[in-house]
């Protein structure tokens, strides 16, 4: 029994860290496609020619009083000819309503609302005097998903860019998202941009000044998953075409799509991926060619939870939004009906992202076992963890040296050298700690849990009350 555990970890050790390695290569080839088809020389003829398609940007908000103005201001300055911007209020509890009137002076609206998805009842639409792209629906509570189907059905634009009300996009984000939709051959569907964090920088009137990094550990910790996540992960199953989440954050969609499929679920827990799933399921389905894009390029801006206590309840419902996901669309794993993504995309998944925690976790106490009772020698079992050091660090390296080498948002010295520090420390202490958050979001999955959880926001910049 003991030799047949023993050749399971090493199995999963290996295949977990091939698997790396896989996205290791593909995330270089794809960053150097994606700089070859760049294709910034055009902007001005995209910003300027009629044909470009509006864009309506759904904002949904619930208790966002710290950061919506913040946001909003940053969306309006977005560089892109034709947008609305929709900021959903899913039933406030706190002043988010009061202080989008009292800062963009709202009026109420008379425009007939489409019932394509459903959705709670909506209680007002309301336009911006100050600012006629603004429009802000107040509705009854029935969570993101809800809210975002909100705005699918106000919307009037043929694409639709949805974005977190605690983010701030780079000015040309919406720019870059929208490329694939203009230059491409019409199967595009969706794309998706890199999320980076906005703590410890420098925010003002909605735009940021200087990026900086934050004093917090933990979100340093969280820069370099981020990092590694997109510029790693991401672009290696970008590469594949079997990407299986657009981060809720910032996503751009055709319209149609989404009203094909239902809209959002508003049941799900991990609204963003299920609804990329759902997507794949039902263009493999239907037998239609499509394409659901990541690109680097565009960057969203959001804030990151600096107290292990929000970090874990972050991570808990992370890791039960991936279980909700591979559960609902569960036909799909292994099934050659649905191509890469069923084959490869979903297996990987379940097996090495929803499923690591616990074997993992169980790796470590088992070798543990094995060093007390003789079975494995001292030497030989700090010589298995430095290896694991040793790969775990040179994967984050890789996509630290992959942002610097395209992006360079942290050209100062000393930000790298923290960078290298974060990537070396959050193996030791960090990592096991997220390794119990989300095999305890794994378990209250099973147990039923579905609710959100409370996440406290400090806003990008103190504020007076309107």
């Amino acid at each position: 029994m003991s030799n047949a555990v023993d050749l399971f970890i090493v199995l999963y050790f290996i295949g977990l860290n091939l698997t790396y390695g896989l996205y290791l290569v593909l995330s270089s080839a794809e960053m150097a496609s994606s700089d070859a088809l760049r294709m910034t020389e055009l902007d001005h003829l995209t910003l300027r020619t009629d044909s470009t398609p509006p864009v309506s940007i759904l904002v949904p908000a619930f208790n966002e009083v710290r950061s919506i103005v913040d946001s909003v201001r940053a969306l309006l300055q977005l560089e892109y000819p034709r947008f609305e911007i929709i900021v959903i209020n899913d039933g406030s509890s706190d002043d988010t309503m009061a202080v989008l009137t009292a800062r963009f002076d709202l009026v109420e609206l008379d425009r007939p609302c489409r019932r394509d998805v459903p959705t709670q009842a909506i209680r007002h639409l309301y336009r911006s005097r100050i600012e006629p792209r603004l429009i802000v629906v107040d509705k009854e509570n029935g969570g993101k998903a809800d809210a975002l189907n909100a705005g699918v059905n106000v919307s009037r634009a043929p694409l639709l860019c949805c974005v977190d009300a605690d983010s701030i996009l780079v000015r040309r984000a919406l720019l870059r998202l929208v490329e694939p939709f203009i230059y491409g051959d019409g199967s595009v569907v969706a794309t998706g941009g890199t999320v980076r964090l906005v703590n410890g920088s420098a925010v003002k009137d909605g735009s940021i000044r200087k990026i900086q990094l934050p004093d917090s550990w933990i979100a340093r910790f969280q820069i370099v998953e981020y990092l590694r996540a997109f510029l790693f992960a991401r672009l290696g199953l970008n590469r594949l075409g079997g990407n299986l989440i657009i981060s809720g954050a910032m996503g751009l969609f055709k319209r149609q799509v989404l009203v094909d499929i239902g809209g959002y679920q508003a049941a799900s827990i991990g609204e963003d991926m299920e609804l990329i799933v759902r997507i794949h399921r039902h263009m493999r389905e239907k037998k239609r060619p499509y394409q659901i894009k990541f690109i680097p390029d565009p960057v969203c801006y959001t804030e990151a939870p600096v107290s292990l206590k929000v970090l874990g309840r972050q991570r808990d419902r992370w890791q039960r939004g991936l279980a909700d996901s591979l559960w609902r669309h569960r036909r799909m794993i292994l099934n050659p009906r649905y191509g890469i993504v069923g084959l490869v995309t979903t297996p990987l998944y379940l097996v090495f992202e929803l499923l690591a925690p616990l074997v993992e976790l169980f790796g470590y106490a088992w070798t543990a076992v094995a060093v007390a009772d003789g079975r494995v020698g001292f030497t030989v079992a700090a010589l298995i963890f430095l290896i694991a050091f040793l790969l775990g660090f040179l994967f984050s390296l890789q996509a630290l040296i992959a942002d610097d080498l395209t992006f360079r948002n942290y050209p100062d010295l000393r930000a790298r050298l923290w960078l290298i520090a974060s990537a070396t420390l959050e193996n030791v202490g960090y990592r096991q700690v997220l390794l119990l958050y989300r095999t305890r979001g794994l378990f209250r999955f099973l147990w039923g849990a579905r609710g959100w959880g409370t996440m406290q926001k400090k806003g990008f910049s103190p504020r007076a009350p309107a």
